[in-house]
């Protein structure tokens, strides 16, 4: 490609006369050289667009897989978890020779290395992030992209907590005031008692907010016992 300082130069010397002949050339016109070489440059620049898109779409979006937590990289690329998804299934294909096809050993094994099989399919196909150890890495910073690794078993877990502990709090305070003897009544458990109050208890967000409010979460000040000082 011809730059703008090489096609003056190649015009003047076209219009030069010639020494031989005696007789001057007639000047020749640069348009058509001008516009050939600004087509050959938009062709130039097209196809390195072309082709450096392509190059960037994938570096981007690993890249935005990536960037924000270091070491940790997508299960389904991960070599290392590819890697101990082998090994257990090779672990497992050895035990598996040692018996007759159709024996049930052989077929629990078999179930096994599906289950397996499926296992690592799902943590791949979950968006998990696994590190350098090849064990999937929960994200617990409020990303939007992995709430489910972590909020959501959470809250599940605070709600059942929560249930458990409000149910046996109701038993306690129940058994206190019906029962003639309470320390016996907590000792051996009144099982239909407590059914009926574990059932109640699956609402206990709704009824500790209403006891919150009017005052009977908690006991009173003149109820807790201070030491001497």
């Amino acid at each position: 490609m011809l730059t703008k300082p090489s096609r003056l130069l190649l015009c003047r010397l076209v219009s030069v006369p010639s020494k031989k002949k005696q007789a001057s050339v007639a000047p020749v016109s640069c348009s058509a050289a001008k516009d050939a070489s600004a087509k050959v440059v938009s062709l130039a620049a097209a196809a390195a667009v072309a082709l450096a898109a392509p190059l960037a779409m994938p570096e981007e979006a690993y890249a935005r897989d990536v960037q924000p937590y270091a070491g940790l990289t997508p299960c389904k690329k991960n070599k290392a978890f590819a890697k101990r998804e082998k090994a257990e299934l090779k672990a497992l294909e050895k035990r598996l020779k040692k018996y007759d096809a159709e024996s049930a050993p052989a077929l629990a094994l078999k179930a096994t290395m599906e289950k397996t099989k499926t296992r690592f399919a799902n943590y791949g196909e979950a968006g998990l992030l696994c590190g350098a150890d090849g064990l999937p890495h929960l994200i617990v910073d409020g990303n939007l992209e992995h709430l489910g690794e972590f909020a959501v078993p959470g809250l599940g877990f605070l709600y059942v907590a929560g249930w458990i502990g409000y149910a046996g709090r109701s038993y306690v305070m129940l058994n206190k005031e019906q029962a003639s003897k309470p320390t016996e009544g907590e000792i051996i458990i009144n099982v239909p008692m407590a059914l009926g109050l574990m059932m109640e208890a699956g609402a206990w967000p709704v009824k500790t907010f209403f006891e919150l409010k009017n005052g009977t979460l908690t006991a009173p000040e003149s109820e807790i016992t201070v030491s001497p000082r």
